[in-house]
């Protein structure tokens, strides 16, 4: 993984495992990797890993269980809440980058519609 130096590297890991939990590509009750395990596939310290799993646990997406692991919540309704979170995010994001290009609600929604369009 590439990390970007606008945000903390913990951050972008805690990112990077949101969003593997809400596409799918990790399900919920599945095991995360251990701290050393992470730490030594991201090549970044073991500190790092256990602060984004501490802070995972204090928002509610995994759970530590002592000696077992750290585990993702198997409660759908946090791990929709979480998609829909990082949803709204992604459209504010790109409405007010739109609008700093200067472009107007009507104008954007025709681009996002023809855009709709292409996929169909």
């Amino acid at each position: 993984m590439e990390f970007s130096s606008t945000l903390p590297i913990y951050i972008q890991i805690m990112n990077l495992i949101k969003t593997k939990v809400v596409s799918g590509e990790i399900n919920g009750g599945d095991k995360l990797p251990s701290v050393r395990e992470l730490s030594k596939e991201l090549k970044v310290n073991p500190n790092t890993i256990q602060r984004v799993y501490q802070e995972l646990e204090r928002e509610g997406l995994v759970k530590t269980q002592r000696g077992m692991g750290t585990f993702v919540t198997e409660d759908s309704s946090t791990i929709n809440h979480l998609k829909q979170n990082m949803a709204a995010n992604i459209i504010d994001r790109f409405f007010g980058e739109m609008k700093n290009l200067g472009f107007q609600p009507a104008e954007i929604k025709h681009m996002i519609s023809e855009k709709l369009k292409e996929g169909d």
